[in-house]
Protein backbone atom coordinates (compact mmCIF):
# COMPACT_ATOMS: atom_id res chain seq x y z
CA UNK A 1 0.00 0.00 0.00
CA UNK A 2 1.70 3.59 -1.15
CA UNK A 3 2.40 5.63 1.82
CA UNK A 4 -0.30 8.45 3.18
CA UNK A 5 0.28 11.92 1.92
CA UNK A 6 0.52 14.89 4.88
CA UNK A 7 -1.12 17.75 4.07
CA UNK A 8 1.14 19.66 4.93
CA UNK A 9 4.02 18.01 2.57
CA UNK A 10 1.40 18.45 -0.48
CA UNK A 11 1.26 22.24 0.17
CA UNK A 12 5.10 22.41 0.19
CA UNK A 13 5.51 20.91 -3.13
CA UNK A 14 2.89 22.03 -4.85
CA UNK A 15 2.51 25.67 -3.43
CA UNK A 16 -0.98 25.51 -2.99
CA UNK A 17 -2.88 25.60 -0.07
CA UNK A 18 -3.72 22.23 1.26
CA UNK A 19 -7.80 21.82 1.12
CA UNK A 20 -9.93 22.11 4.09
CA UNK A 21 -12.64 19.69 4.67
CA UNK A 22 -15.89 20.46 6.43
CA UNK A 23 -15.04 18.80 9.94
CA UNK A 24 -11.97 21.16 9.85
CA UNK A 25 -13.99 24.27 8.67
CA UNK A 26 -16.42 23.33 11.67
CA UNK A 27 -13.42 22.83 14.40
CA UNK A 28 -12.30 26.09 13.39
CA UNK A 29 -15.24 27.85 13.52
CA UNK A 30 -16.14 26.77 16.79
CA UNK A 31 -12.75 27.25 18.18
CA UNK A 32 -13.26 30.84 17.15
CA UNK A 33 -15.61 31.38 19.44
CA UNK A 34 -15.12 30.60 22.88
CA UNK A 35 -16.99 27.64 24.05
CA UNK A 36 -16.30 24.94 27.28
CA UNK A 37 -15.80 21.18 26.93
CA UNK A 38 -19.28 20.84 28.62
CA UNK A 39 -20.78 23.66 25.71
CA UNK A 40 -19.28 21.94 23.00
CA UNK A 41 -20.63 18.43 23.95
CA UNK A 42 -23.92 19.91 24.44
CA UNK A 43 -23.80 20.96 21.23
CA UNK A 44 -23.04 17.91 19.52
CA UNK A 45 -25.60 16.38 21.20
CA UNK A 46 -28.11 18.53 20.24
CA UNK A 47 -27.54 18.60 16.52
CA UNK A 48 -26.92 14.45 16.90
CA UNK A 49 -30.59 14.30 18.33
CA UNK A 50 -31.84 16.97 15.51
CA UNK A 51 -30.15 14.91 12.47
CA UNK A 52 -31.97 11.70 14.13
CA UNK A 53 -35.12 13.72 14.10
CA UNK A 54 -34.92 14.29 10.88
CA UNK A 55 -34.34 11.07 9.55
CA UNK A 56 -36.94 9.16 11.88
CA UNK A 57 -38.78 11.87 9.99
CA UNK A 58 -37.79 11.32 6.25
CA UNK A 59 -38.22 7.30 7.26
CA UNK A 60 -41.08 7.19 8.33
CA UNK A 61 -42.43 10.03 5.64
CA UNK A 62 -40.89 7.63 2.93
CA UNK A 63 -42.58 4.79 3.94
CA UNK A 64 -46.06 6.48 4.49
CA UNK A 65 -45.27 7.67 0.89
CA UNK A 66 -44.62 4.30 -0.30
CA UNK A 67 -47.64 2.78 1.64
CA UNK A 68 -49.92 5.56 0.32
CA UNK A 69 -48.74 5.20 -3.39
CA UNK A 70 -49.53 1.44 -2.99
CA UNK A 71 -53.15 1.41 -1.26
CA UNK A 72 -54.15 4.26 -4.48
CA UNK A 73 -52.31 2.66 -6.89
CA UNK A 74 -52.18 -0.72 -7.11
CA UNK A 75 -55.14 -2.73 -8.95
CA UNK A 76 -57.02 -5.30 -6.57
CA UNK A 77 -55.69 -8.23 -8.09
CA UNK A 78 -52.05 -7.53 -7.28
CA UNK A 79 -53.47 -6.68 -4.01
CA UNK A 80 -54.85 -10.02 -3.27
CA UNK A 81 -51.59 -11.66 -4.87
CA UNK A 82 -49.46 -10.07 -2.28
CA UNK A 83 -52.04 -10.50 0.47
CA UNK A 84 -51.57 -14.35 -0.09
CA UNK A 85 -47.97 -14.22 -0.60
CA UNK A 86 -47.72 -12.41 3.17
CA UNK A 87 -49.67 -15.41 4.77
CA UNK A 88 -47.19 -17.56 3.03
CA UNK A 89 -44.30 -15.56 4.13
CA UNK A 90 -46.16 -15.81 7.52
CA UNK A 91 -46.63 -19.68 7.57
CA UNK A 92 -43.28 -20.78 6.50
CA UNK A 93 -41.72 -18.78 9.41
CA UNK A 94 -44.93 -20.46 11.66
CA UNK A 95 -42.93 -23.79 10.52
CA UNK A 96 -39.08 -23.06 10.83
CA UNK A 97 -39.79 -21.88 14.32
CA UNK A 98 -42.02 -25.15 15.11
CA UNK A 99 -39.32 -26.76 13.41
CA UNK A 100 -36.06 -25.51 15.39
CA UNK A 101 -38.05 -24.52 18.10
CA UNK A 102 -40.71 -27.22 19.57
CA UNK A 103 -39.22 -30.39 17.67
CA UNK A 104 -37.96 -31.54 14.25
CA UNK A 105 -39.05 -35.21 15.00
CA UNK A 106 -40.87 -35.63 11.20
CA UNK A 107 -38.15 -33.71 9.30
CA UNK A 108 -39.36 -35.26 5.73
CA UNK A 109 -42.36 -33.48 6.78
CA UNK A 110 -40.96 -29.90 7.31
CA UNK A 111 -39.33 -30.47 4.75
CA UNK A 112 -41.87 -31.09 2.41
CA UNK A 113 -44.07 -28.52 4.21
CA UNK A 114 -41.37 -25.76 3.97
CA UNK A 115 -40.63 -26.36 0.51
CA UNK A 116 -44.22 -25.92 -0.39
CA UNK A 117 -44.62 -22.43 1.12
CA UNK A 118 -41.38 -21.40 -0.45
CA UNK A 119 -42.27 -22.92 -3.93
CA UNK A 120 -45.71 -21.30 -3.88
CA UNK A 121 -43.87 -17.92 -2.34
CA UNK A 122 -42.12 -18.56 -5.94
CA UNK A 123 -44.91 -19.10 -8.37
CA UNK A 124 -46.89 -16.06 -6.33
CA UNK A 125 -43.90 -13.90 -7.21
CA UNK A 126 -43.74 -14.82 -10.98
CA UNK A 127 -47.76 -15.02 -11.18
CA UNK A 128 -47.77 -11.02 -10.06
CA UNK A 129 -44.96 -9.99 -12.19
CA UNK A 130 -46.63 -11.37 -14.95
CA UNK A 131 -50.22 -10.22 -14.29
CA UNK A 132 -49.01 -6.59 -13.62
CA UNK A 133 -49.86 -4.16 -15.65
CA UNK A 134 -47.05 -2.16 -15.80
CA UNK A 135 -44.68 -4.75 -17.01
CA UNK A 136 -47.07 -5.61 -20.57
CA UNK A 137 -44.15 -4.14 -22.53
CA UNK A 138 -42.14 -7.00 -20.93
CA UNK A 139 -44.79 -9.56 -21.62
CA UNK A 140 -46.69 -8.38 -24.85
CA UNK A 141 -47.99 -11.66 -26.01
CA UNK A 142 -48.98 -13.09 -22.49
CA UNK A 143 -52.28 -12.14 -21.21
CA UNK A 144 -52.95 -12.38 -17.23
CA UNK A 145 -55.16 -15.75 -18.04
CA UNK A 146 -52.33 -17.34 -19.45
CA UNK A 147 -50.18 -15.85 -16.38
CA UNK A 148 -52.85 -17.50 -13.79
CA UNK A 149 -52.98 -21.12 -16.08
CA UNK A 150 -49.44 -20.99 -15.87
CA UNK A 151 -49.23 -20.60 -12.06
CA UNK A 152 -52.26 -23.30 -12.09
CA UNK A 153 -50.05 -25.82 -13.79
CA UNK A 154 -46.81 -25.10 -11.71
CA UNK A 155 -48.76 -25.39 -8.29
CA UNK A 156 -50.10 -28.72 -9.14
CA UNK A 157 -46.94 -29.88 -10.60
CA UNK A 158 -44.91 -28.25 -6.69
CA UNK A 159 -48.16 -30.12 -4.55
CA UNK A 160 -47.63 -33.24 -6.50
CA UNK A 161 -43.98 -33.51 -6.15
CA UNK A 162 -44.00 -32.69 -1.90
CA UNK A 163 -46.59 -35.43 -1.79
CA UNK A 164 -44.60 -38.01 -3.30
CA UNK A 165 -42.17 -36.82 -1.18
CA UNK A 166 -43.77 -37.19 1.89
CA UNK A 167 -44.48 -40.11 0.97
Amino acid sequence: MPPRRNAAATQRATGSPAPVSASSTATASSSSTSTTPQQHAQLVASQGKERAQETAKGVVGAVETLWDNYLEQTPSRLKLIDSFMVFLMLTGIAQFVYCFGVTNYPFNAFIGGFAATVGQFVLCGALRIQSNPDNKPTFPILSPERAFGDFVFGSVLLHFFVWCYLG
